[in-house]
């Protein structure tokens, strides 16, 4: 495994010195925001949360190994590849294998952060069950690996692209805990409103750390979603994005798409719609987020002293 698992110098001593370390994704840098604000998003996000008293470990797949924390260069050279492979559990093998550069979906990051002994991780929002699933089973790897790796995912909600109300059925049957920071209502990723009630309610991350220790010394297997809903100056009203998404999934529909190249088409359509907002809300929610896992990251590590 030393010679599939790449860990840079920075985070590895963070794990040995039992300091917080976030991991993040890299689908986002390739696949869900153009170059540019790609690029000068991951480095904003690995610098909040070094601010937020963390190490950050963005994850992706080059040179035939499985790398977590990568450099600068690293992160540039992504951020402007094309053909970068969407590396989930099922592509994992294989783009190591053929020393293909992938970019880690929520599942293959779940899957190097547990590897490289990382249990906090923060993205954008995680897939769920798609629009029409029960007919289709288009059903995101996400959830099933959040039912078996013990890593905690914090994010705005489920990608408001998708069926949200079978999506945390699903999760409810995977055994998942999904806690809302700071509200009863679970957020819909672009909007704080979903119309779903959260089972679970945090008011803090020291409350989140220690029911996370608590799972984890119980053995219960698994991660689990901590919801943060996007910040009031930038949640777009259900009316502006609800019509986006449908005219958005009506585009795909009549286009054929298929798989795992719905959610990049929906996310690049729905900021052609919006002129621009559901990006500037995307890269706000991500931010978001990873201040609230590295204070997380923080607190879980008191709790374990």
């Amino acid at each position: 495994m030393k010679n599939k698992v790449a860990i840079s110098k920075e985070v590895a001593e963070a794990i040995k010195d039992k300091k917080g370390v976030v991991a993040l994704e890299s689908t986002i840098i390739s696949h869900g925001m153009p170059y540019p604000q790609n690029l000068q998003t991951a480095l904003e996000v690995e610098n909040i949360v070094r601010e937020n008293g963390a190490v950050p470990a963005t994850i992706a797949i080059m040179d035939g190994q499985i790398k977590v924390g990568l450099n600068k260069s690293e992160i540039e050279k992504l951020s402007q590849s094309e053909n970068v492979r969407k590396v989930s559990r099922r592509d994992l093998a294989f783009a190591v294998s053929k020393g293909e550069m992938g970019a880690t979906t929520v599942s293959g990051t779940m899957i190097a952060a547990e590897l490289a002994g990382i249990k906090i991780f923060a993205t954008g929002g995680i897939g769920g069950v798609h629009r029409d699933g029960e007919n289709t089973l288009d059903i995101s790897a996400d959830l099933t690996e959040l039912g078996k790796t013990n890593v905690a995912v914090v994010c705005a909600g489920v990608k408001s692209i998708l069926d949200i109300g079978r999506t945390l059925e699903y999760l409810e049957t995977l055994g998942v805990p999904v806690i809302t920071y700071k509200s009863t209502e679970f957020p819909a990723f672009f909007s704080s409103k979903s119309g779903f009630k959260s089972h679970l309610t945090a008011q803090d991350a020291e409350e989140i750390a220690n029911m996370l220790k608590v799972k984890w010394d119980l053995d219960l297997e698994g991660g689990a979603v901590i919801a943060n809903p996007i910040l009031p100056e930038y949640d777009i009203k259900e009316e502006i994005i609800g019509k986006a998404i449908n005219d958005a999934l009506k585009e795909c529909d009549r286009l054929g798409i298929e798989g795992k190249d719905v959610t990049p088409f929906l996310l690049s359509k729905i900021k052609e719609i919006t002129s621009g907002e559901s990006l500037k809300s995307n890269i706000a929610l991500v931010k978001n987020n990873a201040k609230l896992a590295a204070t997380i990251a923080h607190k879980l590590l008191n709790e374990e002293d």
